[in-house]
Order: structure tokens, then sequence, then C-alpha cells
């Protein structure tokens, strides 16, 4: 297997509802199988990224939204076995519990810093024990268990800087020519993993469309001539991509496949990408859209790698805007010069784009996504883009995708705080 094709496949992960509530839900049910008796008292402590980002998300298989629920819901039923699927059996009696457990205040959820890198603290307290779990760099990589003041697993300090050598050796050690070359000549085959993305994106679509709690998809549905795949590929993929991400950050039942940790990132870097191979079947089969969606991946991934995983940049419209831009240029027959000027136009047009938080805007900015995608592309198949010199465009795309993320981190840690502070004044 070729190093870029491991790191899209360690990449892809199942996530159901936004990622950030899923993660919540994992530490907290993670204390808990550590502790015995009835449980008193549920502390999590967040970074502003995951603080931000689960305020006021849908929970899966709840009628609830934001931190305190899956925290709550986390300790009474998560299955922590499941990773970010912890939500997954999910009862109306659980939801009952939880509402009183939430006025009762029995759970507590704290902002601990300002900062992209993902921390979660989250506290047990039974009437027999405590159990803190600490989780640090990915949604599910747990720091340390601590049980009654007695450190009982804590992460290999030497396997973790190996880790941490292993990532920064990763992505952004590869030019986008030496991405593109692996991109027209990997074996179709060795990618066909990616269908997987297509399929469990797909199946969240079709439930979001069925769904009574949703209104953006039914109504991009209407525009799109109410068909699934019309002659239009731009509102193809709006319906596509919104219809997706709007049934994720709601909460329903089906997982998204997530990309450098995001749910959303996942859908909008492959779904407009199918979309446009529906539509243009004729002139794009199947393998295209495994190598477009490669490329769409690894551009977002080298993108977030900068940004950091939780910012105040979106980098759902941003990173994976602009990596699925790429895959739709590689569709079109765009090569290395048609993709350096994508990349700048995207940079130049949409960089800047806020996160704040997983909700229903998410939908508003993977519109937004798709159609700067579209635009850019026809642009640059025209020869037109937005030249190096000007604004935070770089000499080579790679300088340019390295700004695009240093505008997140650390450009707008001031304006995460902002975001914050506006969501708690609420």
């Amino acid at each position: 297997m070729q190093e870029l094709t491991r790191l899209i496949k360690e990449d892809m992960k199942p996530a159901l509802g936004v990622t950030e509530p899923g993660a919540i839900a994992f530490a907290v049910a993670k204390a808990r199988d550590y502790t015995e008796g009835e449980i008193e008292q549920v502390i999590v402590s967040l970074n502003s990224g995951m603080y931000k980002n689960a305020f006021t998300c849908g929970i899966p298989n709840s009628d609830e939204v934001g931190n305190l629920y899956a925290a709550a819901l986390g300790a009474i039923a998560g299955d922590a076995q499941r990773g970010l699927e912890a939500l997954w059996r999910i009862t109306a009696s659980d939801n009952e519990k939880a509402k009183e457990w939430v006025l009762q205040g029995k759970v507590e959820v704290q902002l601990s810093h300002i900062g992209s890198a993902i921390s979660i603290k989250a506290t047990v307290i039974t009437e027999k024990d405590r159990c803190t779990v600490k989780i640090a760099g990915g949604h599910t990589d747990i720091h340390s268990i601590v049980k009654n003041e007695t450190v009982i697993w804590k992460k290999d300090e030497d396997a973790a800087n190996e880790a941490v050598a292993l990532e920064d050796a990763s992505i952004c050690h590869f030019t986008l020519a030496e991405i593109l070359h692996y991109i027209e000549t990997v074996d179709g085959k060795e990618i066909s993993f990616i269908r997987e993305a297509f399929e469990m994106n797909m199946a969240l679509l079709s439930e979001g469309l069925e769904s009574e709690k949703t209104s953006f998809g039914p109504w991009l549905y209407r525009e799109n001539g109410r068909k699934m795949i019309s002659e239009d590929a731009q509102r193809t993929a709006q319906l596509f991509c919104g219809g997706a991400i709007e049934a994720r950050v709601l909460g329903l039942s089906r997982p998204a496949m997530s990309i450098t940790g995001s749910g959303a990132h996942g859908i909008i870097a492959t779904l407009p990408l199918l979309a446009y191979q529906q539509v243009h079947k004729e002139q794009v089969d199947e393998v295209q859209v495994l190598r477009a969606t490669a490329l769409s991946f690894l551009v977002t991934m080298y993108i977030k790698e900068y940004s950091g995983k939780l910012s105040a940049f979106c980098g759902c419209g941003i990173a994976a805007g602009t990596g699925m831009a790429c895959g739709l240029c590689f569709l079109q027959g765009g090569d290395l010069e048609k993709l350096t000027c994508v990349i700048r136009n995207m940079s130049s047009g949409i960089t800047g784009m806020i996160c704040d938080g997983g909700n229903q805007g998410c939908v508003m900015k993977g519109i937004v996504a798709v159609d700067a995608a579209f635009r850019a592309v026809d642009l640059a198949m025209e020869g037109i883009s937005v030249e190096a010199v000007h604004g935070i465009n770089g000499k080579t795309p790679e300088e340019t995708m390295r700004n695009m993320g240093r505008i997140a981190s650390p450009g707008m840690e001031k304006t995460e705080e902002v975001i914050v502070q506006i969501m708690q004044e609420k």
C-alpha cells in the first residue's frame, strides 16, 4: 500500500452526528466504565474548539442539543467501545433521564482554554469512585485515565512522540505535483475503500430527506427539479452536500464518513464529486471519481495540518471545499497548473469563513463552498486565477495551502474567543 493511500485510509472514520458530541460522550462513557455505584456528578472540561463545535449541535437519537446533553447521555448510556458512535443506542428513557440530570445540575461543562488542539477532560463521580479520562490530539486519543487519584493508564510518551514524528512526516512533506502523480497512477483497487464514504454519506442524505426535522435538504431537492440527480451538476452537488450536512448536524441516526475528524469535512470532500460523476456518467467513470476523491481528501488534510483540527476557521468550507474543488478540476481534465489556479481562487475567495459550531449554519457554509468550488474551477479551466502576488496566495500551491491554514492558527485565535463569548452570552 502506498504511503498516501495509508494516510487516507487511516483518516477515514465513521462518525455518528457531529464529531464533537460523539467525542464528549465517548470520554464520559469511558470514565463511567471505570466506576461503580450511582453517578452523582459529571464534569467535563473542553478547549474552545470542542466547546464551540458541540454547543448547539444535534445529539444522535435525541431531540436535545449541545455539550450538556452529550455528556449526560454519554454517562447514562454511552458505549465507549463504539468510539465516535458512542451514542448509537440511546433510548427515549435515556433522554428523559438526561433531562432530569441537566435540570438537577448533575452535569457541568466548563471551558478550559482558547485553543484549536483537541482537549477533553471528563470526570465521573459516583458514591464509590472518581475517574477522569483525558483526551488530547485526536477526538478519541486517550492521554490518561486516573481512578481515585491513581493513574491506571497513561499514554506512553515515547510512543506519543513517535506518533507526532510520524504525523510531522506525513502529508505536508508531499508536493502537489507528487500528490497528483499518485492520484493519476495509483491502482484503482487500492483506493476502492473510498466507495464506503460515498455509501455512508448518501445513506445519511437519504435519511435527512425523509426526516420531518430537516428543511434545507427538502428545499434543495425541490430546487433540483424534485430529482435526486438532475442534469445540473452544481444543483445536484448542492443537494447531496447540503442535505447530508443538515442530517448530520441535526443528529439523525446514521453516521457520516469523516475526514480529518469531521463528518462535514468528509461530506463536502466527497458528495459533490459523486454528484458530478452521476450527472456526467458518460464522461466520468467510477475509478475517476475515486481518484478525484482521494485528491480531495489529501488537499483537505494538507490545509488542516496547518489550521489545526478545531479553530475559528471553517475547515469544512475552506479546507474540504478546496479539496473538493481540486477533485472537480481533476474530473474535468485539469493538470497541475489548473489545480494551482483552483487553490489560489479558493484561497482568495473563502478563506476567513468562521466556524461557529456544528449547527444548521454548516449547511449554508456547505452551499457557499460548493458554489465557490464550481466557480473556482470554471475560472481555472479558462486559465483565470488570482495571481500569486496577491493576498495570502503563495509562490507555490503548497505555500498557499500553508497560508490558508495559518489564517486559522494562530491567526484567528482572538476570533475564536469572541465566538465563544457570544455563545455564552445567549
